[in-house]
């Protein structure tokens, strides 16, 4: 019978499992109810050890934190191939995944958590706002928006981080259906710039023309016909 050895780990290596363990930790619990000892437990180190490779706990939430928000920025990225409506709506399902997966770690990176306030964290926040930004404008294929589309855009990104913090709050509405409708805001939002901006208007019906008869876009068409049937 032979005895296993524990293998020991290589400095970038023992950093990269604590980020992973204080991730985890940080997505069941907010990170101000977890302590260094219990990411040292969970690591199966000594809480010295953890000090060893971070300062402290701000320094290892803020490397949570990074890693988090690299995560939930690839969560954007879509090929561009295929009806705008339907590819958002991937998006929107992917965004979901991270928030029900991590939720107090969602609430940590979108609020800041312990490190409110820190330019660090309000960096990472932002890292992750502008990737999705640009991805969008990938999506919509423009590269210089004009002032009343990047409204649109910024303003619909905001409304995903506000609907999924409230969200978290109870879950009491079914989450498929806050994808979909997230969705249809982006198509009402972009609608409403259209009506004022014939630049925006221009892309509105490009972007129609190309949305299927059973895509989201067409569906939210559907329903504000039968609203004004009534």
């Amino acid at each position: 019978m032979t005895t296993g050895v524990r293998r020991r780990m290589g400095v970038e290596e023992r950093r990269q499992q604590l980020i992973g363990v204080a991730l985890e930790l940080f997505s069941r619990r907010s990170p101000d109810e977890v302590s260094i000892d219990e990411i040292a437990s969970a690591a199966g180190i000594s809480r010295p050890l953890v000090y060893h490779y971070f300062p402290g706990k701000l320094s290892l939430y803020e490397a949570a934190l990074q890693r988090a928000s690299d995560d939930l920025a690839a969560r954007f990225v879509e090929p561009r191939q295929g009806p705008l409506g339907a590819r958002l709506l991937r998006v929107m399902g992917r965004y979901f995944d991270f928030v029900d997966e991590h939720g107090p770690g969602f609430s940590a990176l979108m609020r800041g958590g312990p490190a409110v306030g820190s330019s660090t964290t309000n960096a990472l926040v932002d890292s992750v706002r502008q990737a999705a930004y640009v991805q969008i404008l990938s999506h919509l294929d423009v590269t210089e928006p004009p002032a009343r589309l990047e409204l649109v855009v910024r303003s619909w990104i905001s409304l995903a981080e506000s609907t999924a913090l409230i969200w978290l709050d109870g879950r009491r509405i079914p989450r498929a259906e806050l994808e979909v409708q997230l969705v249809h805001d982006f198509a009402a939002l972009l609608a409403v710039s259209a009506a004022r901006d014939e630049e925006t208007g221009a892309l509105v019906r490009r972007v129609l023309a190309d949305e299927p008869d059973d895509g989201p876009f067409a569906d939210l068409v559907e329903r504000l016909l039968a609203l004004t049937a009534r």
